[in-house]
Parts: C-alpha cells; structure tokens; sequence
C-alpha cells in the first residue's frame, strides 16, 4: 500500500521535474494511478515534456483515461510519433478547475523545463514543485549535480523545487539495496540544498516494501508504464 501522506502537504497542482533517465515521468504516471486508485476526486496529467522525444507520458493516454485521468498537453492527442512541441488549446484547463488535482509530467532539465514558464500565472499559488533524483544518473550522481540540477530549473522558470523524491533505480536490476543507497544520497543532498525528502520509490513486482522496512520515510510503489518490453531483450 502506497503512503501518500505526503500529499497533504502538496499543492492541488504537482509539478513534477527531473533529469533524462530519472524516471520522472514513470513517477507522475504512477503517482497519478495511485491517486485515482484512491477515489481522492478528480485529478488530470499533463504532459509538458515536449522537447525530449522518450517516454512520454502522454504514450499511455488509453490506460490513463480509462482510469479516469484525462491527460492534457500535446496538441496531437493519439499520434504519439509526431514530435512538432505543440501545446493543445485545452491544457489550461484542468489548472482553471479548482476542484481538481492536476499532475504536471515537467521536461528533463532547465531547458525542457522552461515550457513551464508560459503556465506561471498557474504555478504562482497551490503548487509544489518536486524533483525526481536517480544517484545512478550521471547528471545527478554527485551531491553537486542533483544540487545544480535543482537550482537550474529555478533560475529557467522562476519556481523553486520545495521537495525530493528518491527514485535510485537500475530498470527490472533494482534491488532493495539500489533504493537504500539512493536514500542515503538524497539525504545528504537534502542537507546540502534545504530541501525535505518526500519519499521513496520502489519498483513493484520487483523489490518488496518488506525490504525497505528500516528506511523512515515515506514509501511509493512504482508501476512500470513507460518501460516497452523490448528494452528488456
């Protein structure tokens, strides 16, 4: 069972970032899943990540909306293979909804980030920001990087990550012991950059909560959405 406690002190509207290879976008999916699951009320995703080509979320609208998670973004809502940035003219909407909770699947760094900037007036109150850190990535291995990493996306669009979410994984290799290193290692950049630990993922089918009993935070379990078997051959 997922702790989602955490998101009673989340924004109606999530804004979710992170480096290529961080599994940012398997986290808003999963996390968007998990709160459907929950009958919570309403909740909408959208996909920003225009500029990075992979594993984009929008490529599960089907299992999405079946959910009931309408997804917003991309002008192009079934034709997941054009690659023109082009916002749909609805993608505000869920924002304007206040009785909607609203996932945000941001682009990789600051430059993918800076789609956020036309969006800001939205972003201005009832927002948190959270930044999705995998240690395994080399852009966010060091307490250093994740720090600049963090730091950059505010300088490109103004909004300032307020938590972390340690997703250290290695694909279907993850292990129990891939998770707690990654905890140690948002720990200390949470230490170094003032920001709070919101939790940690695990992927699962693959480790079990059980595994993860002496960590003190926050668990979330993982889907593997975005991940195409092939990969896996």
């Amino acid at each position: 069972m997922a702790d989602l406690r955490f998101l009673e002190k989340a924004g109606r509207k999530i804004v979710v970032v992170g480096h290529y290879g961080s599994g940012k976008t398997e986290f808003a999916v999963s996390l968007a899943m998990l709160i459907a699951a929950g009958n919570t009320g309403k909740i909408a995703l959208i996909d920003l990540d225009i500029v990075n080509p992979y594993f984009r979320s929008r490529e599960r609208r089907d299992m999405l909306e079946n959910a009931g998670i309408p997804v917003y973004g991309s002008v192009y809502k079934h034709e997941v293979s054009a690659e023109i940035p082009a916002l749909g003219a609805d993608t505000r909407a869920p924002l304007e909804d206040s009785s909607c909770r609203v996932i945000v699947d941001a682009g990789g760094n600051d430059s993918g980030a800076m789609v956020l900037v036309q969006f800001k007036k939205y972003f201005m109150d009832d927002t948190t920001v959270l930044a999705v850190i995998n240690a395994n990535r080399p852009e966010t291995g060091s307490i250093a990087g994740a720090v600049a990493h963090m730091a950059a996306i505010k300088d490109a669009t103004g909004l300032e990550v307020k938590g972390i979410i340690n997703n250290c994984h290695l694909l279907r290799e993850t292990t129990a012991e891939t998770i707690i290193k990654g905890h140690e290692f948002c720990v200390r950049v949470c230490e170094a950059s003032g920001k709070k630990l919101w939790c940690d993922c695990y992927p699962s089918g693959i480790v079990a909560p059980e595994e993860l009993s002496g960590l003190p935070g926050r668990l979330v379990p993982m889907g593997l959405y975005m991940r195409p078997t092939w990969l896996d051959k």
